[in-house]
């Protein structure tokens, strides 16, 4: 079972901004929208799609600019996951730029002289945690395949602003305070405290040279000015020589580095059509399991918000974080049942189990039909920690973008080069490589892509047309705002806007996790002669939604973070 402790602890640390159900005004648009996690992004990425170009493009423009605005959360020094529907072909696909763990890596990397597994508190700083970035190679891969704009002109808008300022926002601000711990790494003291050692404060000027360098060399060199040369020197050399938790990363893992473009995983919810991402994210298959599994009960007994609708969400929800502990992890190194996980046949066996009237407590892993393959894994027990961005974008020729992207935890490894943040990513693995004599599937090893919870994901009306563009920010429980939302748009016909900023129950097989502060909290009474262990606590999302609707686009951000949905 995975440690809810851990978990509760980093959810309720993460600065919340905004009141939950806080409301934004809905965003309309004819032509093209980009919703995403900071206004300097949204503008970088409407500003693309202004001048003919695709929503990759847009996407490549808003993801250099969150580099530099939302350092906390994504960046170059990270990774990616990017669903994509193109209306000429029809068809769906994703790209995979999540990081590879370096040569170096082993199963027992994260385990102590005595066996036991380090703290993620011990883990995360330093070299030890820092995967092979991959999200700069997986746009390049996506460019080439379907920009329209030039790859430099993508760069201008981040270049521009890292070379003369940006106002630090409410989000960045915040995160900084929350963290007074992590201005002992060089780092971050260095760029985010004056000399008096008192934080940046939001709306102060904030600028970044280094950065801006850097993407220049980008711009003009693509993505191998990353890979090779002095940018990867400079990460190689931050790694290997981290003031804590030194590591073996090498020039070799850099420039072996290979995005992948993969088959979405896609099933049905009612008359809808849903595609997110495959392994090595979870998000997909556990999303879809959830929905499944609730498609039995009427959109009445899920309405947000009620007592029904919550407790069949909880349960639904333990089950398929039970098959995620046990099942899910890289493809290219064990064999997933994506197939079984997601067939109806497997759904309605594991929908009979939740009861309407009471809570299961913790539940087990299923067995879902297999091909060709035995699954003999014992279920991890490390949480994945938040500290991530989403981005939802559509273009003038009906081409969406839904993309998840990340550092991992918050300021990643707390160490930069070349002017941005290192990612954390390997902190995504089992710290267990082992669980009562069994191999656990996301355990460490060299060249594997650490288990991920992100679920960009695009919805489609019964004819095939585009419908709903939608992702989230926030660990392991990206999972459960992102089912969460959908079941309110499809089910209960909320607004981009009202689903993100509705209130969130969760429970990822542990006890039933309320957003405190919220309406849901008078539901504890009644949760609780169910059996649930009713927690209230920070959930802090970070909802990125389009609709498409008869007259063109709206677009929803969720209101506890910055972000912002812009469109003509």
């Amino acid at each position: 079972m995975m440690k809810l402790r851990c978990v509760l602890r980093f959810v309720l640390t993460v600065p919340l901004l905004f009141a939950a159900g806080a409301t934004q005004a809905e965003v309309p648009a004819k032509s093209h929208m980009i919703a995403s996690a900071n206004p300097h992004a949204s503008e970088a990425g409407l500003a693309m799609l202004r001048k003919g170009g695709s929503a990759v493009d847009a996407a490549i423009a808003a993801q250099m600019v969150l580099t530099l605005v939302e350092p906390e959360s994504s960046g170059i020094g990270g990774g990616a996951f990017m669903m994509l529907f193109d209306p000429k072909s029809g068809q769906v696909t994703s790209f995979d730029g999540r990081e590879t763990a370096p040569a170096s890596a082993t199963p027992r990397m994260f385990l102590k002289a005595d066996g036991t597994p380090m703290k993620h508190a011990e883990a995360i700083p330093g070299g030890l945690s820092v995967g092979v970035p991959g999200v700069l190679a997986m746009m390049e891969l996506a460019h080439k395949r379907y920009g329209r704009l030039p790859w430099a002109t993508l760069f201008q808008p981040a270049i521009d602003l890292a070379q003369n300022g940006f106002k630090v926002g409410k989000k960045l601000a915040a995160t900084i305070r929350a963290y007074p711990q992590m201005a002992q790494m060089p780092d971050i003291k260095r760029y985010f405290y004056h000399k008096d050692a008192s934080p940046l404060n939001e709306g102060e000027v904030l600028k970044n040279p280094e950065l801006a360098a850097t993407l220049r060399l980008i711009a003009k060199g693509g993505a191998k000015a990353f890979y090779n040369g002095p940018i990867a020197a400079a990460i190689v050399d931050k790694v290997q020589n981290a003031p804590v938790n030194k590591a073996g990363m090498t020039l070799a893992d850099l420039a072996a580095y290979h995005p992948a473009e993969r088959a979405p995983v896609c099933g049905t919810y009612r008359t809808y059509k849903l595609c997110s991402m495959a392994p090595p994210s979870s998000g997909g298959v556990a999303v879809l399991q959830i929905l499944g599994m609730l498609e039995r009960f009427s959109s009445e007994n899920l309405k947000p918000g009620t007592l029904s609708g919550t407790h069949l969400f909880a349960e639904a929800s333990r089950l398929a974080f039970a098959d995620r502990a046990k099942y899910l992890g890289d493809p290219d190194f064990i064999h997933v049942p994506v197939w079984g996980l997601t067939q109806k046949s497997y759904l309605a066996e594991r929908s009979a189990l939740i009861d309407p009237a009471k809570d299961m407590g913790t539940a087990a892993a299923g067995t879902p039909p297999v091909r060709g393959a035995s699954l003999d894994f014992a279920p991890q027990r490390t949480p994945q920690l938040p500290g991530t961005s989403h981005m939802s974008i559509v273009d003038d020729k009906g081409m969406v973008v839904s993309m998840t992207t990340t550092v991992e935890f918050v300021f990643g490894s707390e160490m930069m080069a070349r002017g941005f943040f290192l990612n954390n990513q390997l902190t995504d693995f089992s710290f267990e490589p082992e669980i009562d004599g069994k191999p656990v599937a996301n355990r460490p090893e060299a060249g594997k892509r650490p288990l991920s919870a992100m679920s960009p994901t695009i919805v489609f009306n019964p004819d095939g047309s585009f419908k709903i563009a939608a992702g989230s920010p926030g660990g392991p429980m990206i999972i459960e705002y992102v089912a969460g939302a959908l079941i309110a748009m499809l089910d209960a016909g909320k607004t981009p806007q009202q689903a993100a900023g509705l209130p969130h129950a969760a429970n990822p097989n542990g006890p039933t996790i309320l957003e405190k502060d919220t309406p849901l909290l008078a539901l504890v009474p009644e949760l609780t002669a169910m059996g649930h262990r009713p927690v209230p606590a920070t959930l802090e999302s970070g909802l990125n939604i389009i609709e498409r609707t008869t007259d063109g686009y709206i677009g929803g951000s969720d209101p506890r973070r910055d972000g912002v949905a812009l469109g003509d």
